[in-house]
């Protein structure tokens, strides 16, 4: 597996896995508190409705 971060490989046995480092965790760790990353909110039931499930418009 590879870090998030830096893209080393790291062993599933690592303490820090998925990271390679403790720095790369407080990396990570800042990009979550700096809203980089985010969970989306769900769909709206209104607008699943117009949700293409196979991939072809309602």
């Amino acid at each position: 597996m590879k870090c998030p971060i830096c893209k080393k490989e790291v062993a599933f046995t690592d303490p820090e896995m998925p990271f390679c480092s403790p720095r790369c965790r407080l990396l990570d760790l800042g990009n979550w508190a700096s809203e980089k990353y985010v969970i989306s909110s769900p769909i709206p039931p209104e607008d699943l409705e117009n949700f293409p499930v196979d991939g072809k418009p309602n």
